[in-house]
Order: C-alpha cells, then sequence, then structure tokens
C-alpha cells in the first residue's frame, strides 16, 4: 500500500530546486508550509508576487533594485572604482563587511566553456562602456576563487589593460572552489583589504 501523496511530492520536489535545499530540508519546509494557516500562504504568495514584478536589474551596474538606479549606483561622491561580481549576492555579501566608497558591476554568471558560457554571455559590454564614461581608475574583480571565476578575472584583466585601468584581484584568503555568499565576513575583508594587481 502506497503512502505518497503527489501533491506533497511536487511540493518537495519544486522546493528542492532552490539553491542548497536538498530532499529532506525541502520535505521540511513542505510540511511547515502545509501547516501554516492560510494567511501565512497568502502572505508568502504575495511577497513572492510583488519581489517578482517589482525587482529588476538596475540600468548602470547589474545588480538588483526596485527603482531605476540601485542605492549604489545612485550614491554621490563615490571614488573611480568599480568591483566586479558575479551574481547580485555577492554585492550584499561584500557590502556587510567593507565600507566601499566605489560601485559595483554585476556579470550575472562567469566565462564557462562547459557550460557554454562566453564572454559575450556575461554583463561585460557594459562594463567597458563604464570605464569610459565614469572615468575609472581601478577595477577590483571579486569573482569566486575557482578555475571558472580565475579565467574570467584573467579575461577582464586583459580586456581592460589597454584602457589604462589598474586591474586588481580580491585576495586569497577566500578558499579555492568556495562561493563569496558563503564566506564570513573577516575572510571576505581581508580578502578586499588585501588585493592584487593582475
Amino acid at each position: 500500500m502506497s503512502n505518497i501523496i503527489e501533491s506533497m511530492e511536487r511540493l518537495v520536489n519544486e522546493l528542492s530546486k532552490f539553491p542548497s535545499c536538498g530532499k529532506k530540508t525541502a520535505q521540511r519546509y513542505a510540511y511547515y508550509l502545509i501547516k501554516a494557516d492560510n494567511q501565512a500562504i497568502e502572505d508568502l504568495q504575495t511577497a513572492i508576487t510583488e519581489a517578482k514584478q517589482k525587482i529588476h536589474y538596475c540600468k548602470r551596474c547589474g545588480n538588483f533594485t526596485d527603482k531605476e538606479l540601485c542605492d549604489n549606483c545612485a550614491k554621490e561622491n563615490v571614488e573611480p572604482i568599480i568591483c566586479v561580481v558575479k551574481d547580485p549576492q555577492d554585492v550584499s555579501a561584500l557590502e556587510k563587511v567593507m565600507n566601499f566608497n566605489g560601485t559595483y558591476h554585476v556579470l550575472h554568471g562567469v566565462i564557462n566553456p562547459l557550460e557554454n558560457k562566453g564572454p559575450n554571455d556575461i554583463n561585460l559590454k557594459s562594463l567597458l562602456s563604464r570605464i569610459g564614461e565614469e572615468h575609472i581608475e581601478e577595477v577590483i574583480v571579486a569573482t569566486n576563487p575557482d578555475v571558472e571565476g580565475e579565467a574570467t578575472a584573467m579575461y577582464i584583466a586583459n580586456l581592460l589593460k589597454p584602457l589604462g585601468v589598474k586591474v586588481s584581484r580580491i585576495a586569497q584568503g577566500v578558499a579555492m572552489g568556495s562561493e563569496l555568499e558563503f564566506a564570513d565576513a573577516v575572510t571576505l575583508g581581508k580578502a578586499i583589504e588585501n588585493r592584487r594587481l593582475i
């Protein structure tokens, strides 16, 4: 006799698609949602729908925002430095640990030949535009310290050096193969502080 509830299985399968959410965690979330009252479910649905409708990419840096420009790009009197990251969550991670008075640029991916992702598949063209328009003097490449992140950093360095821009890389206080969003504050702070030219 089968004890499988198809709608529960479907919910668990959908939740397990979330990053770092295995079947057991998805199952715990599913049971929580099933036991929650209707108001809690409606509030969650509203929050998801509202976020999906209102949040979009900043037209300058590519970070998430609900305005034309994100708060970072809207700041005045910033230094002529851009910190390049892979994803919007990396901006959040870095903002927690450093007093950075430059702006960010979100690539929305890295160069990865195994996934058929080349330089034209990430947000590089607008970075080049920003270098001239904003008179940028330094670009800090803060992609993850893995093979794809290193390849992307080297590509960006080779692309920008002829433009006379100083290109630096975050120090390797962040372990090879790890992701910035999971690094602790001290490690991230030291990695930025001890960045090196590439």
